[in-house]
This record gives C-alpha cells, sequence and structure tokens, in this order.
C-alpha cells in the first residue's frame, strides 16, 4: 500500500466535528452540482453521439488501438459524433479517428493517480473534467446513442456494466452494447451464460441479447445503422 493510499484510509477514521462533516459535504454537493450543469451545458450541443469505451493503456501501435481508430473515423463518416473519456489508449484511438473525420470529438476525462491525461483528438470545448466518476459516467450515458467496448481493464468493465444495468432495469433505452473482440471477450460471457444463467438463475436469457460481439469496424456500423434505420436519431434523455 501506497503511503497516499495509507493517508486516505486513516483520514476516514480521523474523528471529525459535526461542524466540519457539514461543512465538507456542503462543498462536496457544491462541486458535484457544478460538474453537472457544465456538463449538461455544453454536451447538450453535440448532436447523436457514440461512446467509445477501453483501455487507457493500449499503444498506438497496439491492433486495438488501430481498429478504435478505423471505428471513430467510420462513426463519424456516418453521421455519428464519438465520445471517449478523453485519455489515452483506446479513448485516445477513437477521438482520434473521429477528427480525422472532422466529426464532434468529445473527452470526459477525471483526474486519476496514474495513467490518464487529455489527448489532443478533442473537438474545441469539447474536454471536460471531472473529480467524481459518477458524475462522469452520467454523461456517459445521457448523451450517448450507443456504446462500443474495446478491450480494456477494471474501468471499461465497470463501464460496460453499468450501461447494461441501466438498460436491463429499463432506465434508459435498449440502445446498442457492441463488444469489439471475440478472442478478448469470450472467456467472460462464457463465464456469464455459465455461472450467471445456468448455475444460478441470476440473470435470463433475454439479458444476453443486450449485447452483441463483433471482429470489425465494418460490423460496428453495419449494426448501428441497422439499429437506427427504423429511429430517427435524437439526444438520450
Amino acid at each position: 500500500m501506497s503511503p497516499n493510499e495509507d493517508r486516505k484510509i486513516k483520514n476516514r477514521f480521523t474523528p471529525k466535528t459535526w461542524n466540519e462533516i457539514k461543512t465538507n459535504d456542503s462543498w462536496a454537493i457544491f462541486k458535484i452540482m457544478s460538474e453537472f450543469v457544465d456538463g449538461y451545458e455544453r454536451l447538450s450541443k453535440i448532436g447523436p453521439s457514440v461512446s467509445i469505451f477501453g483501455s487507457a493503456r493500449t499503444k498506438p501501435d497496439h491492433k486495438h488501438y488501430i481498429l478504435a481508430e478505423e471505428i471513430g473515423y467510420k462513426l463519424t463518416k456516418n453521421g455519428y459524433g464519438v465520445i471517449t473519456g478523453g485519455g489515452p489508449g483506446i479513448m485516445e484511438a477513437g477521438n482520434k479517428g473521429a477528427c480525422r473525420g472532422n466529426g464532434t470529438s468529445v473527452g470526459l476525462n477525471i483526474e486519476l493517480p496514474f495513467e490518464q491525461s487529455d489527448n489532443p483528438y478533442i473537438s474545441k470545448g469539447m474536454s471536460l473534467d471531472f473529480d467524481y466518476f459518477f458524475v462522469r459516467k452520467v454523461m456517459f450515458v445521457k448523451y450517448s446513442q450507443g456504446f462500443i467496448v474495446m478491450p480494456g481493464g477494471f474501468g471499461t468493465l465497470d463501464e460496460l456494466f453499468e450501461a447494461i444495468t441501466l438498460i436491463q432495469t429499463e432506465k434508459i433505452g435498449r440502445f446498442p452494447i457492441i463488444l469489439v473482440g471475440t478472442n478478448f471477450w469470450s472467456g467472460i460471457i462464457d463465464w456469464i451464460k455459465k455461472v450467471l444463467l445456468e448455475e444460478n438463475e441470476t440473470i435470463n436469457e433475454e439479458d444476453l441479447k443486450l449485447f452483441r460481439i463483433v471482429d470489425s469496424a465494418d460490423e460496428v456500423i453495419q449494426h448501428l445503422n441497422n439499429f437506427y434505420s427504423k429511429y430517427s436519431l435524437k439526444p438520450n434523455f
């Protein structure tokens, strides 16, 4: 455990007066409100967009980065804007592709102790910084008409299951969730089918239809276009 992590745990157990607790919480509320207001005001101006999730650690010469850039490019050429977490890796690739396609390129950045910094491929005025993960997640969901999930780590899985849960519980519409990379995703999907569906019955068969696995940029675009061929695209709120 790092000294910083140790300090955070000790601070949680440091005695505080009721006045200190109220003051800290009140200022946190104002900070949270300001992040929501700024996000709503700026993102309400974008058109129909798709979120791309994936690892911040993926290098520019990796096949997943190259594919994410191609997806971002083809999304803009088909009328979609691109929303990413604004950082390096897959996020940078998605924004880079959108930038190359002269489309809307949004970055929802968050301050982290490692690996996160704004990438240079975000449209002017469309780079937003967040301190709170939950506010950032609201922005991803509120202004996206689809979710493309590239290979990634814990953060990517968190974003994937957030989208699945909100759709499963009908808190948002049944927007497309597209997992890219059969080899990467097959293990966890097999586990979901075996452990959650068959052995424990904690999900049902219909839940497996909430997402689709593809392997190419063209398949991503085809699935999105097929889905939206019967809709008039509009912001998700």
